[in-house]
């Protein structure tokens, strides 16, 4: 009888193959990484919900005081010296912590978190035109490397924690847990998903939307997008559409990076740039007899998407106006602005393909971002999470074509190039944006 039981034991295990010290092994990562990822997301989400609400305060002060604008050239004289004294490394910013995950080899400085968040802050209260993804990232990146320290995590452990902070940051700064953890694995390469980071970019998204969530801190909310099946007229026009964003994407990523070249070749003192930066901002603004196209410029974004309607070149000037606060050196996220620019763009885009305006608008909400940051797949999953997911074949169309279309460029230079775009294209292994850009210069 127990010859008989232990073969069928045997037996059973053959069949169905089993591993128990696979599973053993399973579990003590899941948990581990639940933990970590969990820890980081608490930080994350507080620390966004600490910056949401400051930004919010700036904004209505702005709005309420609209003389304030007349010292942001001031008030970027005095962040341009603190960083220039004070910042370090930190400086960098986003492009720091996406090569800490591929060099590992320094520190995030602990004090990354508080200056971003001063200075974001601070940009927005005096009228620059910037967004809030930079600092989330930051935040959640610098945050997480200190929790790591605490924990004495090296090698890998240090790299996945780091990831997890920047899919806390994301998630929990604009309420799309899914689109952020997804956006930690995607960022850092080009044509690359980094799934070893699926446990703590997950944990690390879902707690840290919780957390800001949990401190009463709320999100923007827009139209639901109509459930579409698939037209072929349509996906041709949204795929057009898409090509637009990805071209639009190009002109905010090179026209920032001449603003930055101008102003690093020819203005030798730091402080002095964002001074003059500033200047430029309230001269546009007073030439416009404006302020739409100051601080983040929501309204803009709520108009396009229910179909308010907005100037046809609403999409440029918010374009220029960003492009030269962050340009000249102000502190800020682009992705925002991205948000804007690509809302405004679909929307004015629509009027020409015939397609209804509003909704267009909603698919170039994450389309532009999609070609600028390179991360085709966590935008769309952000306008799912945000529009609802009534018509995603046609959020998928324009995030993919716009990606492909806005080439090998970006708003995160330390990127590396995983898989090209595209067959025959000189690129070297893991070569950086930056250093692309560089050989092609030469």
């Amino acid at each position: 009888m127990r010859r008989t039981r232990r073969s069928a034991a045997r037996l059973f295990g053959e069949v169905f193959r089993l591993a128990p010290q696979d599973f053993v092994a399973f579990l003590r990562m899941f948990l581990k990484w639940t933990a970590i990822g969990g820890g980081v997301g608490i930080l994350s989400g507080t620390a966004s919900a600490v910056f949401l609400v400051s930004l919010d305060w700036a904004t209505r002060t702005r709005l309420n005081t609209p003389g304030i604008l007349f010292l942001l050239p001031l008030a970027g004289f005095v962040l341009g010296w603190v960083y220039y004294r004070f910042a370090g490394t930190a400086a960098r910013g986003n492009n720091l912590v996406i090569e800490e995950v591929h060099s590992n080899r320094s520190r995030i400085p602990r004090r990354m978190a508080p200056l971003i968040l001063i200075g974001t802050v601070t940009t927005h209260l005096f009228g620059g035109s910037a967004g809030r993804e930079g600092t989330a990232i930051q935040m959640g990146a610098s945050l997480a490397d200190a929790l790591r320290r605490v924990l004495k995590l090296e090698g890998e452990d240090r790299r996945l924690t780091i990831m997890a902070g920047i899919s806390g940051g994301f998630a929990s700064v604009f309420g799309t847990p899914a689109a952020g953890l997804v956006f930690g694995m995607e960022v850092l390469s080009v044509g690359r998903i980094r799934y070893e980071a699926l446990i703590p970019c997950l944990a690390a998204a879902l707690v840290g939307d919780l957390v800001t969530r949990a401190l009463g801190v709320g999100h923007s909310h827009y139209p639901e997008l109509a459930q579409i099946g698939i037209e072929p007229v349509l996906v041709l026009k949204v795929a057009l559409a898409g090509v637009a964003f990805g071209v639009t994407s190009i002109l905010f990523v090179d026209l920032i990076h001449a603003i930055k070249f101008f102003y690093y070749r020819y203005i030798k003192y730091p402080p002095l740039r964002p001074l003059i930066g500033g200047v430029s901002v309230i001269a546009l603004a007073l030439a416009l007899n404006t302020q739409d196209y100051l601080g983040l410029s929501l309204p803009l974004i709520q108009q396009s998407v229910s179909g308010e309607g907005i100037a046809p070149f609403a999409f440029l000037l918010k374009l220029v106006f960003t492009t030269i606060t962050l340009g000249s050196g102000f502190l800020g996220g682009e992705v925002t602005p991205l948000f804007v620019i690509g809302s405004t763009l679909g929307y004015a885009l629509g009027g020409l393909l015939g397609v209804d305006p509003a909704f267009l608008a909603s698919i170039g909400f994450v389309a532009v971002f999609a070609g600028a940051s390179n991360t085709p797949l966590a935008c769309a999953l952000m306008g799912i999470e945000l529009f609802g997911g009534g018509s995603p074949i046609y959020l998928l169309i324009a995030c993919v074509v716009a990606y492909l279309a806005s080439g090998h460029r970006g708003i995160y230079v330390t990127q590396r190039v995983a898989s090209p775009k595209a067959a025959g294209i000189d690129v070297r292994a893991e070569e950086t944006l930056e250093a692309l850009a560089e050989r092609r210069r030469e």
